[in-house]
């Protein structure tokens, strides 16, 4: 470590041009994204750029169409993105920062315009988003003289730390704002569950559905014999021989309705299964959660109060899904607990579809809350090219300014850090490519 921001062997402080791709690719991973500065007259733009975006417009009203509540849970996802990147860069402003581009997505310009100083725009790989904030570091040296006081190296401890614990600060708020707006519309999910058997799915074709049972009915008994719960359904039917017509009870929108269904006979098993040939009606049941109603002040506190323990789950969550035994253990097909395999998005919008479809949008809002505060933690975790290695970095300094009886600045040698923030990509790429795997060919 050095408290010099010049050193005549530091290859990092050669002219752009001068530098090689793989230095400017370590430079911009500790930077948390593009070094790169395009003049006016290089901005992305033109019929390219609107062609871009209507590409990405179309792309999300095709999303809408096919699946709603995957639509609505991107969305959210992409809100959160934005407002993690707007905490940095506002409070990047408020503290003197000098930020010169935000960006949403990663990867080579779709379309781009300049506001004063700043590069707004879009890029083409949906890896998350960057503010490029200048001087973040001593590998950071495309910082002209008159710019320096604006750096984010320059400036004190409170507001570097500041500045690198915004987006995290942010995510808490969304998901305090979500878990709100959830507590007020639907009330707080408890651990129990209703006795009450709620029809998921009506398959399609099959007696339930052809009859006439639709998907929300509550089950009160079917042939005058009352199922306990998910489980009892299937005992309750079988008390009957395949073709018999039974009525089954329901409430549907609070009205009792009597619906008669002619049983079928279950081919799917093997035949020496004991359920072969046995009856059934073609319906999935879920067992919904009861629900705490608050008041608005009520709904206010427990959101807040929540965050802890959410908080508290999501650390454990991250060791255990970065636990190379559990992967592996997955990848080999030795583990199915949901609980501890590794997924990614894509995986995570899935689960968005079944959770959506049993609680509506109050359960997706649920869904987001937890992510947010999921990735809030993780992206404090003290690592390089996480926000939490960068606030690491800043307390070391500090730690080292006290020691000289804070007369002097110090600043962290970051470029011997590399070879850790090199590994932690790779692990986190690993990472996602396994997660990205098991989601295609085992979705949750």
């Amino acid at each position: 470590m050095t408290d010099q921001l010049d050193r005549p062997d530091n290859p990092f402080l050669e002219p752009p041009s001068d530098r090689s791709r793989g230095e400017k690719i370590r430079t911009e991973i500790v930077s948390g994204g593009s070094a790169h500065e395009n003049a006016d007259d290089e901005l992305a733009g033109g019929w390219r750029g609107a062609l871009a975006m209507l590409v990405i417009a179309g792309l999300f009203v095709w999303l809408a169409t096919i699946n709603l509540w995957w639509f609505m849970f991107v969305v959210g996802i992409m809100i959160s993105i934005f407002l993690h990147e707007t905490g940095h860069f506002v409070t990047a402003k408020l503290t003197g920062m000098k930020a010169t581009q935000f960006f949403m997505f990663m990867g080579p310009r779709l379309w781009s315009f300049r506001r004063g100083e700043t590069e707004y725009g879009v890029r083409a790989l949906p890896l998350g988003a960057f503010v490029r904030i200048v001087g973040m570091h001593r590998m950071d040296p495309d910082v002209l003289p008159e710019d320096e006081h604006r750096t984010y190296r320059q400036k004190s401890f409170p507001r570097r730390l500041l500045v690198i614990s915004a987006g995290s600060i942010m995510h808490m708020i969304i998901a305090v704002v979500l878990l709100f707006v959830v507590y007020v519309g639907q009330g707080e999910r408890t651990t129990e569950i209703r006795p009450d058997v709620v029809v998921r799915e009506a398959i399609f074709g099959f007696p339930a559905e052809q009859a006439g049972v639709v998907a929300g009915d509550q089950i009160v008994s079917i042939g005058g014999v009352v199922p306990d719960g998910g489980l009892g359904l299937g005992d309750a039917v079988r008390e009957f021989d395949p073709g018999t017509i039974v009525d089954v009870v329901v409430l549907r929108d609070d009205v009792e309705m009597t619906i008669p269904v002619g049983l079928g006979a279950r081919t799917d098993v093997p035949e020496d299964n004991p359920l072969f040939g046995t009856s059934f009606i073609g319906i999935g049941t879920e067992n919904p959660y009861l629900y705490t109603q608050h008041s608005v002040p009520a709904a206010a506190y427990n959101a807040v109060v929540d965050i802890g323990p959410i908080g508290w789950e999501s650390t454990k969550g991250v060791f255990i899904a970065l636990n190379p035994v559990n992967i592996f253990d997955h990848l080999g097909g030795n583990a199915d607990d949901p609980a501890t395999r590794p997924t990614t998005l894509v995986g995570v919008t899935g689960i968005s579809d079944d959770i959506g479809e049993s609680e509506g949008a109050y359960g997706v809002l649920w869904l987001l809350a937890v992510l947010n505060v999921f990735v809030g933690v993780f992206n404090m975790f003290p690592l390089l090219p996480l926000d939490g290695g960068h606030a690491l970095i800043a307390v070391y300094e500090r730690v080292r300014e006290a020691m000289r009886g804070g007369r002097q600045r110090y600043f962290a040698d970051v470029e011997r850090l590399m070879p850790l923030a090199l590994g932690v990509v790779a692990v986190l790429g690993a990472f996602m490519f396994a997660g990205l795997y098991l989601d295609i060919s085992q979705p949750l």
